[in-house]
């Protein structure tokens, strides 16, 4: 019988070893463009529509008010977004992209395919790790 307290026997921690590794990985593509890994998620989400709530952002992210606001507060200090209240609700923050932000997406074009050769692994692997993280993530 199998030890479940061994770390070889941990199914999770493969797992937070990639992520780890992955964003090891990122960070000096992300330090060309002056970005944090975390930072990168939101302009991605932000580049695909420009305005989201604080609690979308959240939402898509998987992170929480906490960790969401220090992090946009840096990206608002870099010139990146704005963050205001919600004329219909002020409970409601919203967050849109400045000129610079936006500007900002044509530096990051390169990253995912740098991303992809710096792993060296066929399409079709990351293929199939992406669908099985999302069949995790998706409840």
């Amino acid at each position: 019988m199998k030890d479940p307290l061994k770390l070889k026997e941990q199914y999770c921690f493969p797992l937070y070893a990639l992520s780890r590794e992955i964003t090891q990985r990122y960070r000096p593509l992300l330090q060309e463009i002056d970005l944090t890994y975390p930072q990168y998620l939101v302009l991605l989400v932000l580049w695909e529509e420009r305005l989201q709530t604080v609690n979308q952002l959240g939402e898509k992210l998987y992170l929480d008010s906490g960790t969401l606001t220090p992090l946009l507060k840096r990206l608002e200090q870099k010139g990146h977004i704005l963050r205001q209240r919600s004329k219909q609700d002020e409970r409601v923050v919203e967050i849109t992209l400045t000129p610079t932000g936006e500007a900002l997406k044509e530096s990051a074009q390169c990253i995912p395919l740098r991303m992809m050769e710096s792993l060296d692994m066929p399409l079709a692997d990351f293929e199939v790790i992406k669908k099985l993280a999302d069949k995790l993530l998706i409840k």
